[in-house]
């Protein structure tokens, strides 16, 4: 089923392309456009949907995590970010003194905490357990 609705605007994408890398000149197999992969990742962001769980329609999953990564390792998303802030400051539209802070918690299973498990003394003196 092909989508029928962007994750973006024209006008929030209009507001986005120009901050991204150029698209790179088309040399053997014809690159994934800059568009469709930013899609994916509002997408995968939106849903909290695993990579793999990606619908086809974005194009293959690790394209699309391939291109994120390698952005997030040049620093792309950091300069996006700050890029668009300082538009919306300039514009007036940023409250520098409102933060947000998330106050979700999730608590981890007792094994998960990484203590050391001591064994118990009946598995230290045996080499193994006692019960049968």
């Amino acid at each position: 089923m092909a989508r029928t609705e962007r994750e973006l605007s024209d006008a929030q994408w209009a507001k986005l392309a120009p901050l991204l890398p150029p698209q790179r000149p088309r040399m053997g197999r014809p690159p994934k456009d800059h568009r469709q992969i930013v899609e994916a990742i509002v997408w995968l962001d939106r849903t909290g949907a695993p990579w793999r769980d990606l619908p086809a329609e974005y194009g293959p999953w690790e394209t699309v995590a391939s291109r994120f990564y390698r952005w997030r390792r040049r620093g792309v998303w950091d300069q996006v970010l700050a890029a668009l802030q300082a538009q919306a400051d300039a514009r007036g539209e940023l409250d520098w003194l409102l933060h947000f802070v998330d106050g979700s918690v999730v608590r981890a299973h007792q094994h998960a905490a990484g203590a050391r498990r001591r064994p118990a003394k009946a598995d230290r003196d045996t080499g193994g357990s006692r019960r049968s």
